[in-house]
């Protein structure tokens, strides 16, 4: 079997209603600036930028959005949610204020990992984004001996 060649994350493209509304929304909620903006002939492509990672918003006017609930859909071939870190959780809330849409949470996953908390809020095309606080990798000594999927 031939390796793998190594690949690093490039970014999600996100269809907006409104798009302005969408990019103002990931740049006050997640620091996200923008990177890059593409005319085009149905529109605008903008991609935004938060540290390593990228959003592609497309303008996507007359398109129905969505109402996911809780985590995500949970259908095949769907996007569950986006997800971000913080390191207070409580006071990522607190800056949001009242203007979040809040699906499920905020839960506590102590049983997992002491200090878990997520919360999952909707974008405004009804992306479900979860922001959690104290997530850790499992040890990978315990990791050794778990079954993997085999490579295609």
């Amino acid at each position: 079997m031939s390796e793998v060649a190594p690949v690093r994350w490039s970014h999600v493209g996100l269809n907006c209603r409104d798009i302005a509304a969408t990019e103002e929304f990931y740049r006050r909620r997640f620091g996200f600036r923008r990177a890059r903006v593409i005319e085009t002939g149905d529109g605008r492509v903008i991609f935004l930028r938060a540290g390593d990672v990228y959003l592609e918003l497309f303008e996507a006017p007359g398109v129905a959005a969505h109402d996911a609930v809780a985590d995500g859909p949970g259908q095949p071939g769907l996007i569950r949610h986006l997800a971000f870190q913080v390191t207070d959780l409580d006071g990522w809330l607190a800056g949001a204020g009242d203007q979040l849409v809040i699906t499920l949470g905020p839960l506590r996953f102590d049983e997992v990992i002491p200090g878990w908390r997520t919360v999952w809020v909707r974008d405004p095309d009804g992306v479900i984004v979860e922001v959690s606080q104290g997530y850790t990798d499992q040890d990978p000594a315990s990791l050794a001996g778990a079954s993997e999927s085999p490579a295609p």
